[in-house]
């Protein structure tokens, strides 16, 4: 391969990682895969979630989840705090969120713009739920 050749092939691999990076790192570019993929990380954040190992309802708390197209969360995660990741859900919420907000944008949608607060959380036979 001369010299022009691995230039040319160089020159096509940055201009397909560039169209891949406009997309976004969520793109799957479909509507319903990009959901899909918020979908997946909701389901990573709940797992780290963990709602048993609370004695009192101090130890509980409510993560928000997403972030609707008109800003703020869709709805709160209860969990207990003592036996959770904080640090690790709240990551992956970040991500969630993340994801959320530029599916929103790329896809043009509008939501209800209504605040969600987050629930009172307590504890029942020793599990965290929203009230």
């Amino acid at each position: 391969m001369g010299r022009k050749s691995i230039k040319r092939s160089l020159m096509c691999l940055a201009t397909l990682i560039l169209a891949a990076c406009a997309q976004g790192p969520m793109s799957t570019g479909t509507q319903t895969g990009d959901w899909a993929v918020i979908e997946r990380l909701e389901q990573q954040a709940k797992a780290i979630a963990k709602t048993n190992g609370c004695a009192a309802s101090s130890e509980c708390r409510a993560a928000p989840v997403g972030n609707k197209a008109c800003g703020g969360p869709r709805y709160y995660l209860p969990y207990c705090a003592k036996t959770t990741d904080s640090a690790a859900l709240f990551s992956k919420l970040a991500e969630v969120a993340k994801a959320e907000n530029e599916y929103n944008r790329r896809y043009q949608l509008i939501s209800t713009c209504e605040f969600r607060t987050p629930p009172e959380v307590g504890v029942v036979a020793g599990v965290c739920t929203a009230k």
